[in-house]
Parts: structure tokens; C-alpha cells; sequence
């Protein structure tokens, strides 16, 4: 982080290092010490320190003078009792995005565009490949030939360092059971009991375990839409691991083309569309609401994106071609939705065409540019 040049000018502390971080909970008010703009990278390991921040900003208010980042959400941790509420801004710090790895940012995401005007541009759109889900969105990973190396590093330090110092974990093994098995229902409805009895854990303890990996940003959940708003906080949502890659690690999958993949190769195509989305979403919509839509037993479409009443519906798949039972879910989302602007699917392929009134087929490439 201190190598962007937006932030080589401020004061950058990692509470990784043991001195820092015996600072930090013995005598936090010296790191804010002059007129210094200070970085703190890995805070949550020193959540007293939110009360100093409280203190500081109040005595001197400066727009960006403190930067506070960490690997596990501040406002999900049990023992922050400060949320700062109208003294910072949250940002959530997605895994770069195809745009990114790519380097393709200077463009607008084609998702704002084609929503401003519903019009496509004649243009062909490179498939998203297995390689790409496989390698995933975090930055370490970009241009490694064998990402899993890194993964199964990730997982041994996540769960040796991170995971111990978060929360008090019984049983290991049944933690890290409960990691795999989200990753392989990846893009399924939250089930917490079923969870809980293929992991040989009580309902409590797997909650507790998945509150953990949301917290840590391992998990993610994706709440439906449902047009009676107050209902959205008691319906299931569905989970994805947050990254792809990793997604890919903690299932075994080294290859999405080959046969033994097969089962499981839309779910983690479907994990890499996620992430993108939100990613996209939160640096350039944020105020948009990532969604599903599902009619149990009948009809789902994988993403519904809401913004102000405004809504537009996307359905995944990760082959090149589709057939028409493909459109099902989207057509009866519209059919149930008349206010839905776009309804699109998004398929691996090569060209975008409008199929019938607002339905479209627009490659994933294309997509997520």
C-alpha cells in the first residue's frame, strides 16, 4: 500500500510488526502525534485504537489524515465497540477486477455505459478463460503460473495467524472442512444447518465459523431481491468464496476444461462474475445494491443490480452457446418485474446481440470490461 504514489507522501505503520503493534495498544495517541497523514495497515489487531481516532479527528478535523486497513471487517468485529459514525468512510477492498489485470481502467466499465444508454457497440469480446478464474483477484497472484502455491500459503497463514487471533477456534480441522465445503456450494442459498451437520458441528458453531470467514473477507454473501423490501432480511442469501481463486484452491479444481470439473466449472465461473460485479459497483456505483432473484423450485437469475428503482437483471453461463431454456429465469423476472430495465445473459462467447425487448445476450468479456 505505501508504494501507491497517491500515498508515498503519508506515515506507514503495520501493525504486522510487533513493535508497532506494542505501540498501538500500550500508547496509540503517539502514532497520531504532529500533522503527519498516517496509514495503519492490519488495524483490527489493536481495536482500542478507534477510540484515539475517535479523539483525534474530533480535535482536528482534515479529510483523509487517517487511513485505518485491515483483513477483517471493523464494523463485524465483536470487540470494536467504536464505529466512528460520522468521522470515516468504509471502503471494501474487492480483489482486482479482469478490468484491472487487464489494465484497462482508464475506460468506463461497460456496465455504466450500456445501463446510461441500453445500446450495444459492435464489438467482439475475448471469453473469459479458465486460467483467469483459476488465478482469481489477488494481487499477489497476478502473473504467477501456479497460483495454488500462493493459495495454500494464504490458507496456512489465514489460519495460523489470522484466524486465532479473531476468534477463539476449537477445532481447526472443522473450520477449515467448513472453508471447502462453502467454496464447493459457492453460489448456492445458505444453509447453515446442513452446513453444520456435514461439518459435524452444531448450528451455533457453524454460524459463529461463517460470521468468522465474512468477517476475515473469505466469505461473502449475496442477499435476494425481493420486491417487499422488509423481506430481504429474512430470506437466505447465497455464499461465495470472495475470490475465485481461492475458490478454485479449496475445491481441488486445477483445470475448468477438464471433464472432472465439469460439476463444479459454472459455480466458480459464477464466483469470478461476483466478484467482479462488486467490485465494479462499489468503485464506480455505489450506491447500486448487488442482488439474486429466486422463486424456489422455478425460476432464479443469478445477479440483480438495484439503484434508486432502477433495476436490470443478469444470468451467468459459462459456455459459449445457450439454448432458450437458458432465458427462463430472466424472462419470468421480467414477466414478474415491470420496472426492470435490462435484463441480460451473460454467456462465453464472442458476440452481443438484443434478443427480444429488453433481453439481451452480451458476452462475459464484454460484460466486465
Amino acid at each position: 500500500m505505501q508504494h501507491e504514489d497517491a500515498l508515498r507522501h503519508r506515515r506507514y505503520i503495520t501493525l504486522d510488526d510487533f513493535a508497532s503493534l506494542r505501540v498501538a495498544r500500550e500508547n496509540p495517541e503517539s502514532l497520531f502525534q504532529g500533522n503527519d497523514q498516517v496509514t495503519i495497515d492490519e488495524a483490527q489487531k489493536a481495536p482500542e485504537l478507534l477510540q484515539v481516532v475517535k479523539r483525534v479527528v474530533d480535535q482536528r478535523r482534515k479529510n483523509g489524515r487517517i487511513i485505518l486497513s485491515g483483513s477483517a471487517n471493523f464494523e463485524l468485529l465483536k470487540n470494536v465497540s467504536e464505529s466512528l459514525a460520522g468521522r470515516a468512510v468504509y471502503f471494501t477492498l474487492y480483489p482486482f477486477t479482469r478490468r484491472e489485470i487487464l489494465g484497462r481502467v482508464e475506460e468506463t466499465p461497460f456496465l455504466m455505459r450500456f445501463f446510461d444508454t441500453l445500446k450495444l457497440s459492435a464489438v467482439d469480446a475475448k471469453p473469459v478463460r479458465g486460467a483467469e478464474v483459476l488465478a482469481g483477484g489477488m494481487p499477489p497472484v497476478a502473473g504467477l503460473r501456479k497460483p495454488e502455491i500462493w493459495f495454500k500459503g494464504y490458507e496456512q497463514t489465514y489460519i495460523d495467524r489470522d484466524v486465532r487471533q479473531l476468534a477463539q477456534v476449537a477445532d481447526l480441522l472443522a473450520y477449515r472442512n467448513l472453508m471447502q465445503l462453502v467454496a464447493l456450494r459457492g453460489g448456492q442459498l445458505l444453509n447453515a444447518s446442513e452446513l453444520a451437520r456435514d461439518t459435524k458441528l452444531t448450528v451455533a458453531t457453524a454460524s459463529r465459523y461463517l460470521n468468522l470467514l465474512e468477517t476475515s473477507f473469505i466469505l461473502r454473501r449475496l442477499p435476494p431481491f425481493i420486491n417487499n423490501r422488509s423481506s430481504r432480511l429474512i430470506k437466505s442469501p447465497k455464499i461465495y468464496v470472495a475470490d475465485s481463486g481461492l475458490a478454485c484452491y479449496l475445491t481441488g479444481v486445477e483445470n475448468l476444461d477438464a471433464p472432472a470439473s465439469e460439476h463444479l466449472r459454472r459455480a466458480l465461473y459464477e464466483t469470478y462474475v461476483a466478484q467482479n460485479l462488486a467490485a465494479i459497483l462499489e468503485a464506480h456505483w455505489p450506491s447500486a445494491k448487488l442482488m439474486f432473484w429466486n422463486v424456489q423450485g422455478r425460476y432464479e437469475v443469478d445477479f440483480v443490480i438495484e439503484n434508486k428503482r432502477r433495476i436490470f437483471a443478469i444470468e451467468m453461463k459459462a459456455a459459449s452457446r445457450w439454448s432458450d431454456a437458458d432465458l427462463a429465469g430472466l424472462l419470468a423476472f421480467l414477466e414478474r418485474t415491470p420496472n426492470c430495465e435490462a435484463a441480460i445473459l451473460a454467456y462465453n462467447g464472442t458476440q452481443a446481440v438484443k434478443l427480444r425487448d429488453k433481453l439481451w445476450a452480451i458476452p462475459l468479456g464484454l460484460l466486465l470490461s
